[in-house]
């Protein structure tokens, strides 16, 4: 919905920030944040399509290295590259491992970047012209969701840390074995030295080891949907600035103060989407580094 659909409509503030946070999604009853059964078509298009565009980023950069002095594209990726390595080396100690780890956190942390980035577009400038592509089809504008931030979609941001949870898992039966890693779960972290502390103590360290891992999974994918989803909101509140803004000539102060807000909370986002990315991939080397390792 628009700036100017704001002004002729007059939503209130919720109704806009309700149009805003739906999604393109195949039921039309609203959801729950915590409602998996719907499935929402916006945050797939961009995860992928984004997800597409960091890997050919990088196959690109790959494909025209050359060993003398550097170009600026192949400069950024080769210092993203170093970064991603260096935390590898410093976090997982087995170098086989590094071969695979290494790349899938720096794909990682650059797919989360780009999905981060979705952020710093205007507000309203895609789901505008997605709401006239509905209009000229004869649809209703106002039933025309999408939302462009897949890393402010809970389901997205949780199927990330799922899919390192089973990298985790992977990497724990092939370093220990799956009768090792069996034992592990139910005699670390409390050891017994006879028997019958181990058969007394295995439901306890079992049931620990299944809500570490609950834990970390659950918190790695909500830590990235929290703060990206909260800096959504604090766009669109500011988007409302600027509608307000417009609606008179009275409150062009209040333009004035969006296009000021808007621009200082965007630099400083920049921030925020670099830092989120960066953490959520150093939680995934952790992760793996302690599959590595044991208790």
């Amino acid at each position: 919905m628009s700036a100017d659909a704001v002004a002729n409509h007059g939503p209130t503030a919720g109704e806009y920030i309700n149009h805003h946070l739906r999604h393109l999604q195949n039921h039309h009853a609203p959801q729950s944040i915590a409602d998996f059964s719907y499935i929402n078509y916006d945050s797939l298009f961009w995860s992928v399509t984004l997800g597409l565009l960091a890997v050919f980023m990088l196959w690109r950069a790959a494909s025209k290295a050359t060993s003398g002095v550097p170009g600026r594209f192949q400069a950024a990726i080769e210092m993203i590259v170093e970064l991603v390595d260096t935390q590898a080396k410093g976090i997982v100690h087995n170098a086989t491992s590094r071969k695979a780890v290494a790349p899938a956190a720096l794909t990682v942390f650059v797919w989360i970047f780009f999905m981060n980035a979705m952020d710093l577009l205007p507000l309203d400038l895609l789901p505008t012209l997605w709401e006239k592509a509905y209009e000229a089809q004869g649809l209703d504008g106002h039933h025309a969701y999408l939302r462009i931030v897949p890393s402010a979609d809970l389901s997205i941001t949780l199927g990330l840390s799922i899919s390192v949870l089973l990298i985790c898992l992977y990497y724990n039966i092939k370093i220990k074995g799956l009768f090792g890693w069996i034992k592990e779960l139910f005699t670390a972290p409390f050891h017994a030295h006879s028997p019958v502390g181990i058969i007394l103590l295995a439901p306890a360290n079992f049931g620990l080891n299944l809500i570490e891992f609950g834990a970390k999974t659950i918190s790695h994918g909500m830590r990235l949907w929290g703060n990206m989803y909260a800096g959504e909101l604090v766009f669109m509140l500011i988007a409302l600035m600027g509608a307000v803004g417009f609606s008179s000539l009275g409150g062009i102060g209040l333009w004035i103060g969006h296009v000021i807000a808007g621009t200082a909370w965007a630099i400083f986002h920049i921030l925020i989407i670099t830092l989120q990315a960066f953490i959520f991939m150093m939680l995934t080397l952790v992760y793996i580094g302690q599959a590595h390792e044991g208790h």
